[in-house]
């Protein structure tokens, strides 16, 4: 069971179970085939395994799905294999799952190499999981024609496999979302009029379906749609569907004068965001006057909250860990704002202490995410109270 034919046909059969959402056996089989390739010091094959393993872990769990790419990737480097065409997957699978939590400029920078990795022919399958999260990633800078290209390639590509996949209802349903948005509904109708059961009836497709009645105008009609993705019968292939089923919900609750039940369906979806910080649904439904309108105070998900708006507002986010280089080129300003960052006080509220304009507080908050290179709002806090930069400031 140890020669190279084991090794490949674990790798092989486990990249199918994954794409066929038979998750717990393709991650069973992939690590299997980790596992031996590196008791036999074969890093090119374990590579190759981590990197589908990434892939297969990222529907049930994007934490999982991280670490494993990550892991792919370092290694891969030990051996100089930075844009190897195996590697293509692990680099995809990171970049998904960076703009799932609004890393929109980490997951551009490992896009670049994923595109490097795929000059080389490695099957529709990555390509099109490729143009997928190119358009995720311009759906949520609000490029929405750019999107509906890339969600179009996408589609197309996806026509080339030969039975439905793990992605299927995510590529059709951000596709006629696309479109919607773009002020197309009667193409994005068609998109789904063309889908049978049972992928009709599946979470991503009845989310498009309410993006298509809130932009027809229709919230009535939005609610029915995600009435089954909330309550747990309509089949999603990962929670960030009922994250996205709840935004949705807001937004058409607002519509309809029941702001109560708007707020209440955005706790819900935050409480559901939390544990893997899904940012993107937010951002896509242009939901940030929304979201501005819920209290800090009365919120169990302050923090997540205040970040999503960090995001909906532009802030930049990267993950590198960098050294702090000009923590003293802090300006006076900057550092007012930053020792409101710890308290609860949404950044209207800052400009209001502060007696300066949002677009003000906006571009400090900015500048001091870039200096102090932090991912959000609690990493920013946390990297300031490492460098002492927080003294007995407001605590509110």
């Amino acid at each position: 069971m140890g020669g190279p034919e084991a090794r490949v046909a674990l790798m092989n059969l486990g990249t199918v179970e994954a794409w066929a959402l038979k998750h717990s056996d393709g991650v069973h089989h992939l690590q299997e085939g980790a596992d031996l390739a590196r008791r036999i010091g074969r890093p090119y094959l374990e590579v190759a395994c981590l990197a589908q393993l990434g892939f297969a872990s990222k529907l049930p769990d994007f934490t999982h799905a991280r670490r494993r790419s990550e892991q792919a990737i370092a290694l891969a480097e030990e051996h100089g294999w930075r844009t190897a065409t195996i590697l293509a997957p692990a680099l995809v699978t990171l970049a998904y799952v960076m703009v799932w939590s609004g890393e929109f400029d980490s997951a551009e920078q490992v896009l670049r190499r994923a595109d490097v990795a795929l000059q080389a022919d490695s099957g529709p399958g990555t390509g099109m999981l490729l143009h997928l999260v190119k358009g995720m990633l311009h759906a949520g800078r609000g490029r929405e024609p750019e999107a509906a290209q890339e969600f179009t390639e996408a589609h197309a590509q996806q026509s080339r496999l030969s039975h439905p996949h793990a992605l299927t209802g995510y590529v059709t349903g951000w596709l006629s979302a696309t479109r919607a948005r773009l002020g197309s509904p009667g193409e994005a109708r068609a998109v789904l009029d063309a889908l049978r059961a049972p992928l009709s009836d599946a979470g991503e497709i009845r989310n498009a379906w309410a993006v298509i009645h809130l932009a027809e105008g229709d919230p009535a009609a939005a609610l029915a749609a995600v009435a089954t993705v909330i309550d747990g019968t309509a089949p999603c292939v990962h929670v960030a569907t009922v994250v996205e089923a709840n935004v949705l919900a807001a937004l058409a609750y607002r519509e309809v004068d029941e702001p109560l039940r708007a707020q209440q369906a955005v706790e819900h979806a935050l409480a559901l965001a939390e544990p893997q910080r899904l940012v993107l649904p937010f951002v896509t439904s242009s939901s940030g006057d929304l979201l501005e309108g819920v209290p800090r105070r009365r919120s169990a998900h302050a923090a997540l909250l205040t970040d999503v708006i960090d995001v909906v507002h532009g802030s930049a986010r990267v993950t590198s860990a960098l050294p702090l280089s000009a923590a003293e080129a802090l300006s006076p300003a900057e550092l007012r704002v930053l020792r409101y960052l710890p308290t609860n006080l949404s950044r209207p509220e800052i400009a209001g202490e502060l007696s300066v304009s949002v677009n003000t507080v906006n571009t400090h908050v900015r500048n001091i995410y870039a200096k102090l290179h932090a991912t959000d709002r609690s990493s920013a806090v946390q990297r300031a109270r490492e460098l002492q930069l927080l003294g007995g400031g407001p605590s509110r």
